[in-house]
């Protein structure tokens, strides 16, 4: 069984039991975090898609860890000008795991 859900404007496909990395949310560690965007959610081999969400489905997961990515090196530079600049980026995450997949 699995299921596809939508959060941080993006997709995931989810198992239970999987352990993601989605855009940053504001909850604690080892807080319970529900995803009710479920796109589509397959039981059984039969597949049920959304329009745009499938009614009453609902992925429940728990946040393992907040933390930021490697950081990036962004340079920006124009011939003949003199002009540069470099940045810095660390993109920040949260790592949850899935627990139940409803619906």
């Amino acid at each position: 069984m699995y299921a596809i859900i939508e959060t941080g404007g993006k997709q995931y496909k989810v198992n239970e039991g999987d352990i993601i990395f989605v855009e940053k949310l504001d909850v604690e560690e080892n807080a319970t975090v529900e995803f009710t965007a479920v796109k589509a959610l397959s039981r059984d081999g039969a597949l049920k898609i959304g329009t745009p969400d499938v009614e009453g489905a609902k992925v429940t997961a728990t946040v393992v860890k907040q933390g930021k990515a490697k950081k990036i090196t962004v340079f920006k530079y124009k011939a003949k000008k003199n002009e540069k600049k470099k940045l810095g980026h660390r993109q920040p995450y949260t790592k949850v795991q899935i627990t139940a997949i409803e619906g």
